[in-house]
């Protein structure tokens, strides 16, 4: 998949799923060359709709490549053209940006990707959550929102989306169910290959910058320990630095990662400090010219291989 062609759609409700008009030609929701109108709300949920969609769909994405989801800022003129969207995906709690505006634009063909699975609240169990920081990537509800790290929620929100497009545009529904049976199939497949290259590890325990990978460390019995909180921005407090010095002691811990889009500073200052290495491990919250692959499936798999070394696998 060629990703330059992507461009993400927002947000679809969970009723949206239960009761979506066909778009006309000649209202709103479909493009001048009569495909879905689709906006996205940033890459997780652009490759969901680009891969789902196929031909039949538009996709526009609201958070430019480079920029760190969680800060977006939306024009008005962004705003307005939501509630002229055929559909607009999007999750819930990680963009608050995202949310307002759907709410401001009366956007009524949405899909929220939080309201597709079981949301939990890893902020107690990683280690963040320390006094005076904030987590603008939590949900109201204190859940975590990084669901599209686990292959396994991530298929339950792509079979909601491919729901979701199969009602805004029904005379395409039979592409749209192949196209999301497709997807699933990549995510399962996905899911085996993490399940066996982490089964046997020296260490269970990883270090991060943004605590974004709750998910997927529950999904294969790892621990994250986050130098931040959810909020990648978020500053640690020195008692938090001490702490993950000790960790990283006890559980035999080489390796600090850092990520593309936020800054890198903290975790590499933590790794000097400390004498570990460090290394990439991508929440995938945006392509760029510096991912280690050009769509979700590959740097999930570099995402692996970086776990791998860091904890010993076998």
């Amino acid at each position: 998949m060629n990703v330059r062609r992507l461009i993400p759609a927002a947000a679809l409700s969970a009723a949206a799923v239960l009761g979506l008009s066909a778009c006309s030609d000649s209202g709103t929701g479909a493009t001048k060359d009569g495909k879905l109108d689709v906006v996205a709300s940033f890459y997780p949920m652009q490759y969901l709709a680009e891969r789902i969609g196929g031909d039949h769909v538009s996709v526009r994405n609201l958070t430019k490549p480079g920029v760190e989801p969680h800060d977006l800022e939306l024009s008005p003129r962004q705003t307005a053209s939501l509630g002229k969207a055929g559909l607009v995906v999007y999750l819930k709690g990680i963009q608050p940006a995202v949310d307002k505006a759907i709410a401001q634009s009366g956007a009524g063909h949405t899909v929220d990707a939080a309201g597709l699975t079981k949301l939990e609240d890893h902020g107690t169990e990683v280690g963040h959550g320390h006094e005076g920081e904030e987590h603008h990537g939590e949900s109201e509800a204190g859940a975590d929102p990084h669901v599209w790290l686990d292959p396994v929620k991530y298929a339950e929100v792509a079979q909601g989306v491919g729901k979701a497009l199969q009602k805004a545009d029904p005379d395409h529904a039979a592409d749209y169910r192949k196209n999301t049976d497709a997807v699933v199939k990549d995510l399962g497949a996905l899911n085996g290959k993490f399940a066996a290259g982490l089964k046997n590890t020296a260490t269970k325990t990883f270090i991060t910058t943004h605590s974004a990978f709750g998910y997927l460390a529950e999904r294969y019995g790892l621990t994250q320990e986050g130098i931040a909180g959810i909020d990648p921005e978020a500053e640690p407090s020195p008692a938090r630095v001490r702490e993950l010095q000790s960790i990283a002691k006890k559980d035999h811990v080489d390796t600090v990662f850092f990520e593309t889009l936020a800054s890198d500073k903290t975790a590499k200052t933590l790794a000097k400090d400390t004498g570990l290495k460090t290394d990439v491990l991508d929440p995938l919250e945006g392509i760029t010219k510096k991912s280690k692959g050009e769509d979700y499936l590959q740097v999930m798999e570099s995402n692996l291989a970086a776990l791998q070394k860091a904890l010993g696998a076998k």
